[in-house]
């Protein structure tokens, strides 16, 4: 008789497996419909009742999962949205896709985790894979998802299987996908790394078993602190050539020929994303409570966020120069979103931006494609329609995200001041020297 770890595995390698997402979100959604693709049997947990009826309904919200992707798994009853955990009971497989956010004091919020876990396990029993995709800080799989299982499903690795394995979804990345990025997977026993491999292998090119959930986790957070910290570095020497007088992405250019020994970051008007400027805290605040001082993630981080101060330093600086004060100059952000062709607000850097300026007294107002109204933090306003006339109709166009919908050379030719935080004018620059005098870079 096949153990129950070989039933599963063949259940997953014949694609004869039922699924389950909890989470539809940017991570969840592309996860489900990939699974559903190529033929398991996938069911979307969504609390959201509104996005549950949408997706039902092949309406996607998720911009990396266009709707037209949901019209064939609706119609081969591959894939559905509920709001219940009730479904549990007959899965298989059950991923936790859920927001691991920071709380008001930066530290790991793990309300969801915690709640989802626990739901779950209200309908769970033998038989089945768990895996956490969500980031989060290592030890979380065994600390707060293990004693959760194991009441209801007996021996880990026996009766039922449990793993992490970090999401690597990249919002708007064409080039890189869930089937074409590597799938790394720690499970809490051997039998569950394997359990786990054998069904992300069926929808991604390669999978990288390392020895624990907590290695998994930490995974993540390598990569996503490696990131903050070349990017706060990139950041200071942009700070740097400020002072001295150069051009910093000259500089970065030039040395990015070098075949070897260097890798090329850009600065910005600060980090955004729910993992860069959030990853960084939880491997930290880990730390802590190990007595243990991250002092390079610390700094990184300081660096970070102060670079929505310097553009709005270089608004002022811009204004100053045509004899205006920032209270009451008209000022038009272009693009708030945290990154280029992108609807996502979350930790984006030009809402600082936004927020400064609007508490120094201008008349801020923006326009960005993919945010047609905003409400943060008091601040409630629409989004302005891109037009020569609006540009010209402003005392300064700052440009906070680069979305490739806007028209640079419209805004060269009719803004009266530009500070360009995202380097979005470099073409234009070097094409015409006179257009420097009303533009100011990081």
């Amino acid at each position: 008789m096949a153990s129950t770890k070989e039933t599963l595995i063949e259940k997953f390698r014949s694609r004869d497996a039922a699924v389950a997402i909890v989470g539809l979100g940017y991570v969840g959604l592309p996860l489900a419909v990939e699974l559903a693709r190529v033929g398991f049997r996938v069911t979307g947990i969504e609390t959201d009742e509104g996005k549950t009826a949408a997706l039902n309904e092949g309406r996607s919200y998720v911009e990396d999962v266009p709707s037209e992707a949901l019209a064939p798994l609706l119609k081969a009853k591959t894939f559905c949205a509920v709001t219940g955990f009730d479904v549990v009971r007959s899965q298989d497989a059950v991923l936790l896709c859920v927001p691991t956010p920071l709380n008001k004091g930066r530290d790991p919020d793990m309300s969801f985790i915690v709640t989802a876990s626990r739901a779950i396990a209200e309908h769970f029993g033998p038989g089945k894979l768990v895996v956490l995709e969500s980031t989060t800080y290592p030890g979380t799989t065994e600390e707060i998802l293990l004693p959760a299982f194991q009441p209801v499903a007996g021996r880990e690795g026996e009766d039922f299987f449990l793993a992490h394995s970090p999401e690597r979804i990249d919002p708007a990345n064409k080039r890189f996908t869930v089937s074409n990025t590597p799938k790394v997977v720690g499970g809490i026993s051997p039998a569950s790394t394997e359990v786990a491999a054998a069904l992300y292998g069926q929808i991604v090119e390669r999978v990288v078993p390392v020895s624990t959930p907590a290695a998994a986790e930490m995974v993540k957070l390598l990569e996503n602190t490696f990131r903050s910290v070349n990017i706060a570095l990139v950041n200071e020497v942009a700070l740097i050539c400020d002072r001295l007088g150069l051009n910093v992405w000259e500089i970065i250019e030039a040395a990015a020929t070098k075949p070897f020994g260097f890798m090329p970051f850009y600065p910005g008007p600060g980090l955004g994303g729910h993992c860069i400027p959030v990853d960084p805290h939880y491997l930290s605040w880990k730390l802590r409570t190990l007595n243990f001082n991250a002092r390079f993630i610390e700094l990184a981080s300081e660096i970070n966020s102060h670079m929505p101060h310097y553009v709005v330093d270089k608004v002022v600086a811009a204004l100053n120069e045509r004899g205006k004060s920032v209270k009451g100059s008209r000022i038009l952000l272009l693009g708030l979103s945290y990154k280029r062709d992108v609807g996502d607000l979350r930790e984006s850097p030009a809402l600082d931006v936004l927020e400064h300026l609007v508490r120094m007294g201008a008349d801020v107002r923006y326009s960005d494609p993919y945010i047609p109204a905003l409400n943060y933090n008091g601040i409630v306003l629409d989004s302005t329609a891109f037009t020569e006339e609006g540009l010209a109709s402003v005392d300064c166009v700052v440009i906070t995200t680069d979305h490739s919908a806007f028209d640079y050379e419209a805004v060269a030719r009719s803004a009266h001041s530009i500070v360009d935080a995202r380097n979005a004018l470099a073409p234009l620059l070097l094409k015409d020297a006179s257009l420097r005098k009303k533009v100011k870079r990081l």
